[in-house]
C-alpha cells in the first residue's frame, strides 16, 4: 500500500514484532521444483525468497533509513509503482533515456509495476503485516526488479531472469537469489543438448552486480530521465557479453530461449 509522506516519519523504523528471518532450504527446493513445471508462477519465486531470505536486510534497511539521505529519499519517492506505471509522464522524457527504455520493455512484455505488487500481495495474503518504515525499503527491493532488466540488458527468458537474480545478489544478499540463479542454470546445462555458456553467463552477472550500488537506495526519479548508457555508467554497470554469447549459440542450435522446456531432454 502507498505510504503518505506526511505520515511516514511517525512510523517506527523497524517493528520489533517482525519475525526473525530463518533459512529453510528444503522448503525452497520444493518451491523450485514447482517453479520448473510452471516458470511463470511468480508465487513460487516469492516462496523461495521467503524460505531463503536476506537475514541482514533489517540491519541494512534500518541503517539506510536512519541516514538523512535515506529518510529524504523515502519522503521524495514513497511509492515507486505510481512513478513506474505512469508511462504518459515517462514517455515525455528524452529519447534514449532510461525511462523510454523501461516503457519499451514493460509494454513489449505486457508488464506493470503494480502487477508485481499484486503478485506479491497474493502470496503474502495470509502472512503478518507490519506498518513500519522498513516496509518502504522492502517494497523497493521488489519494485526495482524490472528496472534491473533494462539496466543490465538481460531479457525475461529463463537465463535472463537467472542473470538478473545473480546480479542482484551483491546488492541484496538473500540466498534465494543465488539459489534460483544457479539451480536454473544447472537445469539448463543438464537438460539441454547445447554448448551455450549458461553457467558463465550467471557467473558474469554476479560479478557485474558487485560493482553496482544498491539500486533501491538510489533516486529512481533522478535516474529515469538520463540517457540509458549514462544511467549505467553512474551505477557502475559494465557491459556483459556471456549472456549474448549464450543466445547466439542457442540461435545457431535452433533453440528458443523463451521456450527451453520444448528443447529439454
Amino acid at each position: 500500500m502507498e505510504q503518505r509522506a506526511g505520515d511516514f516519519a511517525a512510523l517506527p523504523l523497524f517493528d520489533p514484532a517482525r519475525e526473525k528471518p530463518r533459512l529453510r532450504p528444503l522448503v525452497a527446493y520444493r518451491h523450485f521444483r514447482r517453479l520448473m513445471h510452471n516458470t511463470e508462477n511468480t508465487a513460487e519465486v516469492f516462496g523461495i525468497f521467503a524460505a531463503l531470505p536476506w537475514r541482514g536486510g533489517g540491519r541494512a534497511g534500518s541503517a539506510f533509513l536512519a541516514t538523512r539521505q535515506g529518510h529524504a529519499l523515502a519522503l521524495a519517492e514513497p511509492w515507486l509503482p505510481a512513478v513506474l506505471d505512469d508511462h504518459a509522464a515517462l514517455r515525455r522524457m528524452p529519447a534514449g533515456s532510461l525511462a523510454q527504455a523501461y516503457c519499451d520493455f514493460m509494454e513489449a512484455e505486457g508488464l506493470t509495476a503494480q502487477g508485481l505488487v499484486e503478485e506479491a500481495e497474493r502470496f503474502l495474503a495470509d502472512r503478518p503485516r507490519y506498518n513500519d518504515r522498513f516496509q518502504w525499503y522492502m517494497n523497493r527491493l521488489r519494485d526495482v526488479h524490472d528496472l534491473l532488466h533494462v539496466l543490465t540488458g538481460y531479457g525475461r527468458d529463463a537465463l535472463g531472469e537467472a542473470c538478473v537474480l545473480a546480479f542482484t545478489f551483491p546488492q541484496q544478499p538473500a540466498p534465494g537469489h543465488l539459489f534460483i540463479a544457479w539451480m536454473a542454470a544447472l537445469q539448463m546445462k543438464l537438460r539441454l543438448n547445447s554448448r551455450a555458456p549458461v553457467l558463465g553467463a550467471v557467473r558474469e552477472a554476479w560479478r557485474r552486480g558487485k560493482s553496482c550500488p544498491r539500486l533501491m537506495e538510489q533516486s529512481i526519479v533522478a535516474l529515469l530521465p538520463l540517457p540509458l548508457e549514462e544511467a549505467r555508467r553512474r551505477l557502475g554497470i559494465v557491459p556483459g557479453v556471456v549472456y549474448e554469447q549464450a543466445h547466439a549459440v542457442w540461435q545457431a542450435e535452433g533453440i528458443d530461449p523463451r521456450d527451453l522446456l520444448k528443447h529439454a531432454r
